[in-house]
């Protein structure tokens, strides 16, 4: 496998803030040695000199719907919404995922090193979400996590989804019902696997037991405050310890309870007009005062409703409302890395991590600032600027 040694790069540590000029080895697809004036050989050796260019952890979007709702190909790209059942908790995003989307390329030009991509919001229960790197041409050899977690939804997509149709649920209290159904189902099932009375397997059931277990995130879309509050009493109910809040357009009207509960938030997306009553509230500031109330915050395009190549701009937002550079930086690099349990891998440059890394010409909250140089699991995969010695 090629190593990497970047010279000379204007080195952001996204706990402190301080830039400092570095080095950075890279060997077998992982971050070796972060400091100044690295002097290594290898005959495998490639190195860059980055010109005191801005280098940061490859950025993360954790709520998109990349590859399973394609660009460019009109209905028959569009594979997030199952709307025959509305609950299936056995459909895995990693068979309707194409990584030839045109918006894999769009996020490698702008960056985004990993995503999280699933399921739609029109079933109360959805299906499963995976975590993937962005490069690649085989699904199966992107994935960071899979499952990552399984997708509930609250509000008005399942009821305007079923509504229409004549079928269950037509009310916010049968979208919960069917999801505590569910789960009943699923503490049913595992007691029936545990005590050796079990017939036949359950797809819809078995595809639970590692949520009930506490192996998967629970990723709750919801965007007004009680609904939020509905995801968190259905978490509590069954033990559920992994709950993440997607979307979040009214968390800023509970700040006190989510604290309280310690429940994250994958806010967004920010640049949608208000086109339907749940988005009423939807307000720039909001990532400013989630922060500021003591809430971790990732910020997401949720793309394709906000574009992925927007990710940095919607930081880039934040950060003119008010919200420091630090925390704007943490709301698309560590804070998603730890929102999806990958902590240890990606969302920091430090040594041992994935080499998953951006260079820019500027400061990245620059709106001017391009990116010159992607560099997934230590491969190059964006580099219209720079030649290797």
């Amino acid at each position: 496998m090629l190593e990497l040694l970047l010279k000379n790069g204007l080195y952001t540590n996204v706990n402190t803030g301080n830039i400092s000029k570095k080095d950075m080895l890279i060997k077998d697809g992982k971050i070796k040695k972060i400091t100044e004036g690295i002097n290594y050989e290898s005959k495998s050796l490639k190195i860059i000199d980055l010109n005191e260019n801005y280098i940061y952890p490859g950025f993360i979007d954790c709520h998109t719907h990349m590859g399973i709702i394609e660009e460019g190909t009109g209905s028959l790209g569009i594979n997030n919404n199952e709307d025959s059942n509305p609950v299936m908790p056995e459909l895995r995003a990693i068979d309707g995922i194409n990584p030839n989307d045109m918006a894999f390329n769009d996020a490698v030009c702008h960056g985004i090193t990993t995503v999280m991509s699933g399921p739609g919001s029109h079933n109360a229960v959805g299906g499963q979400n995976i975590a993937l790197k962005t490069s690649g041409n085989i699904i199966d050899r992107m994935i960071l996590k899979n499952p990552l977690g399984i997708k509930i939804a609250l509000g008005e997509e399942p009821i305007s989804t079923y509504g229409k149709q004549g079928k269950c649920p037509i009310t916010r209290m049968a979208t919960s019902a069917l999801i505590r159904e569910l789960f009943y189902q699923a503490q049913e099932y595992m007691e029936k696997k545990s005590n050796g009375s079990l017939k036949e397997k359950n797809m819809k059931l078995e595809a639970v037991i590692p949520l009930l277990k506490g192996e998967l995130y629970l990723r709750a879309h919801a965007h007004r405050a009680d609904d939020i509050v509905t995801a968190i009493r259905i978490a509590d109910e069954f033990n559920i310890k992994k709950l993440i809040i997607e979307h979040g357009t009214e968390a800023h009207l509970i700040i006190d309870y989510l604290k309280e509960k310690n429940i994250p938030v994958a806010f967004g997306p920010m640049l949608t007009p208000r086109i339907k009553m749940e988005l009423i509230q939807r307000n720039y500031s909001s990532a400013l005062k989630l922060v500021e109330g003591g809430i971790k915050v990732a910020l997401i395009t949720d793309h394709p409703y906000n574009s992925i190549d927007q990710l940095r701009s919607v930081a880039i937002l934040a950060a003119s409302e008010g919200l420091n550079a630090l925390d704007s930086l943490k709301c698309i690099t560590i804070n998603p890395a730890e929102m999806m349990g990958l902590d240890e891998l990606i969302g920091k440059l430090e040594e041992g991590y994935d080499a998953d890394i951006v260079v820019l010409d500027k400061n990245a909250l620059n709106i001017m600032a391009k990116v010159i140089l992607t560099i997934i699991d230590g491969k190059i995969v964006y580099n219209p600027h720079f030649s290797t010695i």
